[in-house]
């Protein structure tokens, strides 16, 4: 609450754990709190074991994105402050429910997506990417960023206005950094507290300059 800039941003959130009804609730309250500075990642949903251990649904892979697909239309009707509203989807249904809160600004969500219909969800659906190195080698990442624009342009979407974030959990100097943003479009990196100091007192101002070299040049 002392904060002016630092956004909320759950990395991603496990939708088979969370009621999407109530998490748009939640994500549209802090929203207000915090003055427009909430961002929602969601996953269909991994470690399927542990979701079963607490109670959580049990889905194929099929039928978690399948979810994950109605969730996003739930979750975009609850933040609409309209009365009434009514969804039946396979997994979730609303019955009359009068939406709200109303976020503050325009919450983007985001999905964490690695294979062919999670990355078309991407591209059709939501407002960024948000994969992690490692899960997503840099090898697939042209053909994923081709299945999210090639999803946006068939919807309509352009597929420059999906954002591209990723997390790295590990060093990685200014050149492959400055790769994955001028060859793959990442404009964000997400990396681990004991990374955090090394890369933005010396990694960062490298990869800036690299990075406006090469789109100098263009």
């Amino acid at each position: 609450m002392r904060s002016q800039r630092i956004t909320v941003f759950p990395d991603v959130t496990n939708l088979p754990l969370r009621p999407p009804a109530v998490l748009a609730k939640a994500a549209a309250s802090l929203d207000l709190l915090s003055g427009g500075r909430v961002e929602l990642g969601l996953g269909a949903g991994s470690i399927t074991p542990a979701i079963k251990s607490i109670g959580g649904p049990v889905r194929t892979a099929g039928e978690s994105v399948s979810a994950l697909e109605e969730a996003i239309q739930v979750i975009r009707l609850m933040w609409s402050g309209e009365r009434g509203v009514h969804f039946d989807g396979r997994f979730y249904q609303l019955d009359g429910v009068n939406t709200g809160p109303v976020p503050m600004h325009p919450i983007g969500i985001w999905l964490g997506a690695y294979k062919p219909r999670m990355l078309g969800l991407v591209g059709r659906l939501a407002d960024g990417w948000v994969p992690s190195l490692g899960y997503l080698k840099p090898e697939d990442m042209a053909e994923a960023n081709a299945r999210i624009d090639e999803a946006a342009r068939q919807a309509g979407r352009d597929p420059s206005a999906i954002r591209r974030v990723i997390n790295i959990g590990h060093d990685l100097n200014a050149e492959q950094f400055a790769e994955l943003a001028i060859e793959h479009g990442f404009d964000t990196f997400m990396v681990s507290q004991d990374l955090m100091d090394h890369i933005a007192g010396e990694v960062a101002p490298k990869v800036r300059e690299l990075v406006a070299a090469a789109r100098g040049a263009d």
